[in-house]
């Protein structure tokens, strides 16, 4: 059986980008608006020559919402390999799930089994690759993230700053990641050293 690394994508791979007008911090809207984060095709190419499958497994509500389309997220899937590409990089697979219980867009207003916290896009994505879920790990930036990893027995690594705020909502939830670490590349050399 393969091993992966499952990947969120916003704040992860690429930047999240801050709408004044909504006051919110969230995903692109556009294609021009994608852009990788520093160190983030080189933490994926560290993934590849580990021989992980490297697999996004990302909740994209923005479309339920009417924020964008389905073409523009095939754009910047496109654009995001591209990306990798140039830096040695590639993504094994793409999981996305567009559902929101409270969507404009009545094709994905539903409550599904592949949004985040949820397991779907993971089970899913180990029945398509072969992958043994208990040797694989789960990256994320969210709480959801690491919950998804651990239900399905990932080792689960948070990215992000221990804050108070943070520590009081793990403690709350009973949701604790296997590690912490700044940023993707931190995560993958992490990976490195445990095999």
């Amino acid at each position: 059986m393969n091993r992966a690394v499952f990947l969120d994508r916003d704040g992860v791979i690429n930047e999240l980008i801050y709408y004044r007008d909504m006051g919110m911090v969230d995903s692109p809207f556009t294609v021009r608006q994608f852009r990788l984060l520093p160190g983030s095709g080189e933490a994926i190419n560290i993934i590849n020559r580990l021989n992980f499958k490297a697999i996004i497994v990302s909740n994209q509500p923005g479309i339920a919402r009417g924020h964008f389309s389905e073409e523009t997220l095939t754009l910047m899937n496109i654009k995001m390999k591209r990306q990798l590409a140039r830096l040695d990089a590639f993504l094994d697979g793409i999981y996305y799930c567009f559902h929101d219980p409270k969507g404009k867009n009545r094709r994905y207003r539903k409550v599904c089994n592949c949004r985040k916290p949820k397991p779907g896009l993971l089970i899913k994505a180990s029945k398509d690759f072969d992958i043994d879920l208990s040797r694989s790990y789960m990256i994320g930036d969210e709480l959801t993230d690491i919950q998804t990893g651990r239900s399905v027995g990932c080792k689960t690594i948070l990215l992000g700053r221990m804050k108070c705020q943070l520590c009081k909502l793990m403690q709350d939830k009973g949701i604790f990641p296997d590690i912490i670490v700044s940023d993707l590349l931190e995560a993958a050399k992490h990976i490195k050293r445990r095999g």
